[in-house]
């Protein structure tokens, strides 16, 4: 997290109440150099709140859920 743009900027901003405010942390996240690495922190512990990596609460909910689908997949073959 120390090399990631969101440092530079109010925390709150990744904490937004509406889509416009999703919006602008998405702006941020999009030339981060850590936002992958921020994404699969919050997948890995199931963050449910704010946005991470550039992605949503919903966003990253439809992650875990296509993640544990091809697991189930593989462990099915």
């Amino acid at each position: 997290m120390g090399k990631g743009k969101c440092r530079e900027v109010d925390p709150e901003t990744f904490f937004p109440s509406d889509g416009v405010g999703v919006l602008r942390a998405r702006k941020i996240c999009a030339g981060c150099p850590v936002a992958s690495q921020c994404l699969e922190y919050a997948l890995t512990n199931q963050i449910e709140h704010g946005v991470w990596g550039g992605c949503s609460e919903r966003e990253r909910r439809r992650l875990l859920r296509a993640r544990r689908g091809a697991s189930l997949a593989v462990t099915t073959r």
